[in-house]
């Protein structure tokens, strides 16, 4: 076998350097779950926090998981969350291409150098791919793994089917340093000898990110917990072919419970489900972002911005996080309350008009009552349906301890407001005010024992987003006096 010194000696030359440099590297199975989009936004903060480059790299060697369209679920995932790549299949670069099918040629390339040192070999043995990527031959007992050159020479002319797998030493440890757990030693006789490159020429997931993370000169490897165990195999390579193992990165998983990690399989939300949920993106990427990182003092309610600026992956914890779906709830409505008025009022009005299908009432009247009291979007239908119809109310709503109103009473203030309010030529909320706080006082009761019953007469609820004045204000003057006239009728 002869190998092109020159090309591997130009892909050397060609690596960038001295600069931090992530990847963010998924596989397009459908849909952004919960920790990989964190894996995405952890490996773009150490990018930006230290001014190097973040590349998006698509990992679609198990052709049995592709799923159409995932790709541009990604991309969409990734340009609403903001978080924007310098390298990519979109975009380019100078060690493209980023989508590993198109690289099949350089796995093959380096799968024959490692062979040609001794650390890989050839099996012709004959097995199912699952069976040969599980790797369940006894700890190097394939039998291809002694074969002669004059064997292995003599198979290849023949055209028989191979795999090549990786040649690990039965003697000695393996230490690999991860930044989060420390240093990890493993027995070497503890590894088995992993497929590198398959069948149908493609590589596994372990052999090609290995390749294309000293290709594309990847500083950080960020990713689950759950490959602390190839990690021994991954230094094993960089080792056998002489090159600079990057910083590994594990982070611990995101569960449903102590018990349960999160999984699609089993109801737990994507990325895109919560925002269908009715969650802001702004509010889904902060609350991912302390899952399983923490920040120097009380803060919580971060910027992307301000994230690239305070990121440190050493406060990452080593304990699984649990999600919380209270917890991003209490962001999100913080993140409501927070936006301009008229920023909520764009948002919320796809919900508002769901429910609300008359057009003489004005959605941005509806978002302003709405903001200070909602916690997610999909919440809006259901609290200002009433706008629209009033629900069959039960007449017991009047009776209300704290506003010190029984039906009787409702009955008389209702009697009383309803003149007022007909007097009103220009229905304004000050004056609708006005005319309610005023008989108040005329009548010698507080302001809420007028109010009350006002409130249940125009909604038929006893909780309303907004009060009596701000519901009169959206219906408008002839419906506000026809429900209540209505009410006086049920009393």
């Amino acid at each position: 076998m002869s190998l092109d010194t020159k090309w591997f000696a130009d892909v050397e030359a060609n690596i960038p350097k001295g600069k931090v440099r992530t990847r963010f590297a998924p596989s397009p199975t459908g849909y952004m779950h919960v920790g990989n989009l964190r894996t995405a936004l952890y490996t773009y903060l150490i990018a930006r926090h230290a001014g190097g480059t973040f590349i998006l790299r698509i990992e679609d060697t198990d052709q049995e998981r592709f799923v159409d369209g995932a790709v541009d679920v990604i991309y969409k995932t990734m340009k609403e969350c903001g978080l924007e790549h310098d390298e990519g299949p979109d975009l380019g670069g100078p060690v493209g291409p980023y989508v590993q099918t198109e690289r099949k040629p350089f796995y093959k390339k380096y799968a024959e150098l490692l062979v040609e040192r001794g650390h890989a070999y050839y099996c012709f043995c004959e097995k199912t791919e699952s069976e040969e990527e599980s790797g369940d031959f006894n700890r190097g007992d394939d039998p291809c793994r002694f074969l002669s050159k004059e064997e292995v020479q003599a198979n290849l002319d023949a055209g028989k089917p191979y795999v090549i797998r990786q040649l690990i030493p039965h003697e000695g440890t393996t230490t690999f340093h991860d930044e989060i757990f420390g240093d990890i030693t493993v027995e070497n006789a503890e590894l088995d000898d992993q497929v590198l490159i398959k069948r149908d020429g493609l590589p596994t997931y372990n052999f090609a990110n290995v390749i294309d993370d000293h290709m594309m000169g990847i500083t950080h490897v960020v990713r689950g917990s759950e490959y602390l165990s190839s990690a021994p195999k991954y230094n094993l390579l960089y080792e056998d072919f002489g090159w600079e193992i990057p910083k590994y990165v594990h982070c611990s998983p995101v569960m449903r419970d102590q018990h349960n990690k999160m999984s699609k399989r089993h109801g737990d939300p994507s990325y895109e489900d919560l925002i269908a949920q009715g969650y802001l993106t702004q509010a889904v990427l902060n609350y991912v972002a302390l899952l399983g990182w923490s920040p120097e003092g009380e803060q919580e309610l971060f910027s992307l911005d301000e994230l690239v600026k305070i990121f440190d992956l050493t406060r990452i914890s080593k304990s699984p996080a649990i999600f919380d779906v209270e917890k991003l709830k209490y962001f999100n409505s913080e993140y409501i309350r927070a936006m301009a008025p008229e920023d909520f009022a764009k948002v919320a009005e796809p919900y508002i008009r769901s429910a609300v299908k008359n057009p003489d009432i004005n959605p941005a009247l509806i978002a302003e009552i709405l903001q200070p009291r909602c916690e997610k979007l999909t919440d809006i239908p259901e609290k200002i349906s009433f706008f629209d119809e009033i629900p069959d109310y039960d007449t017991e709503l009047f009776v209300h301890k704290k506003s010190k109103t029984n039906k009787e009473i409702s009955c008389t203030m209702l009697k009383e407001v309803l003149p007022e309010l007909e007097k009103i030529s220009d229905w304004t909320k000050d004056n609708i005010y006005n005319a309610m706080v005023s008989l108040a006082q005329k009548l010698e009761v507080k302001n809420a024992t007028l109010m009350w019953p006002v409130r249940i007469a125009v909604s038929g609820m006893a909780v309303t987003p907004g009060g009596a004045v701000e519901i009169c204000l959206i219906l408008g003057k002839d419906e506000t006096i026809r429900r209540i006239e209505t009410a006086i009728k049920k009393l």
